[in-house]
């Protein structure tokens, strides 16, 4: 009898300890998109949702096109600022920050023609 009881105490020591490791882990549930990266692409994140640590798969020729990293100001100027991480592989797998991200291409007039997009992540 006395080794049935030792069992069930065991079993509940793990259960509460399970349980408190549950309380504390975060579950984490990115998700990845990917994006055509051409002309006109502004638009492309409308009426999609978008959460921190998710990924854009950003597809293109790397002759045509290349993904620069930017801020709002960025963004709205079509600049690159200096020491802003460039990606020209074609397959570039960026992973948002919570807010705001923004990215552009910075080939001459591409971004002027839309090759640029503003994604806010939750």
């Amino acid at each position: 009898m006395a080794q049935g009881k030792g069992s069930a105490a065991g079993t509940v020591i793990v259960a509460i300890a399970l349980l408190g490791l549950m309380i504390h882990c975060e579950i984490v549930n990115a998700a990845t998109q990917t994006i055509n990266w051409t002309f006109n692409v502004v638009n492309w994140p409308q009426g999609k949702s978008f959460t921190a640590g998710d990924t854009i798969v950003f597809k293109y020729a790397p002759s045509t096109h290349n993904v620069v990293v930017v801020d709002a100001n960025g963004y709205t100027s079509c600049k690159t600022p200096a020491g802003a991480k460039v990606f020209t592989s074609g397959n570039d797998q960026i992973t948002l920050a919570k807010g705001q991200n923004y990215f552009i291409c910075s080939f001459p007039g591409h971004c002027g023609a839309g090759v640029k997009i503003a994604v806010n992540a939750a």
